[in-house]
């Protein structure tokens, strides 16, 4: 195992959800959180902790967080990709807002950061990259289709960067859950909350394949709070 002691690790999505529980999860293991934001009031005061302002959506953002994670703390080992929005996209309905929506802040939001921070995950030689993707990035179960292709999208950007970065030692991991108990599922009501997996369970993988070795890797981490007979 890499000791996560000192390791800078970017993050997005930190205020809440799974990023939350993700930023929590490091900082107890000693790690060094750079967290963009666009919300810094949400963030607790931790020593380990820094923000910066980062808007998925916007050129220059994610360099800009960037640039200011490599002032701070002199370099970068690890990035994770929590950020993501969830309006609804269906096939039949013309309205593409969503579609271009969820392709701008899913897939080329983390896309954006890891191509900014791309020379210091070679230069760390342990380079680790988790996207947070879904099970809606490996099958289609409802009529968001929209959320789904960003999905899929995140999937396609995670196996490159693992082809591409392998002999520079990056690794990248696709997380992909289904229902998870946070404010993103507020709308679903067929699914009992107690029932939907849990954000800190989530963090526990998060932290354990930001510190495996080189030879350790994980594609993906398909996780599911109910069996699905096709996964």
């Amino acid at each position: 195992m890499l000791n996560p002691a000192g390791r800078v690790v970017m993050l997005s999505g930190a205020t809440r959800g799974i990023g939350r529980a993700v930023m929590e999860r490091l900082l107890a293991a000693g790690c060094l959180v750079s967290a963009g934001v666009r919300d810094a009031a949400r963030l607790p005061s931790h020593p380990g902790l820094t923000h910066h302002a980062f808007e998925a959506a916007k050129g220059g953002s994610a360099e800009d967080w960037v640039a200011a994670t490599v002032a701070r703390h002199g370099r970068i080992d690890a990035l994770v990709n929590a950020a993501g929005i969830n309006p609804r996209g269906t096939l039949l309905d013309p309205d593409e807002t969503p579609f271009d929506a969820m392709w701008t802040v899913n897939a080329k939001g983390p896309m954006r950061v890891i191509r900014a921070a791309w020379p210091h995950l070679v230069a760390s030689g342990s380079g680790r990259v988790v996207n947070v993707a879904s099970l809606s990035g490996k099958r289609v179960r409802n009529d968001n289709l929209g959320y789904a292709m960003s999905k899929f999208a995140v999937m396609a950007l995670t196996q490159e960067v693992r082809r591409l970065g392998w002999e520079h030692g990056i690794r990248a991991t696709a997380l992909c859950p289904g229902f998870v108990d946070t404010d993103m599922t507020a709308h679903v009501k067929h699914v009992p909350r107690g029932a939907m997996s849990r954000p800190e369970d989530l963090a526990v993988l998060v932290e354990a394949v930001l510190h495996l070795p080189n030879t350790a890797s994980v594609a993906e981490l398909l996780v599911n709070w109910r069996h699905e007979d096709t996964l």
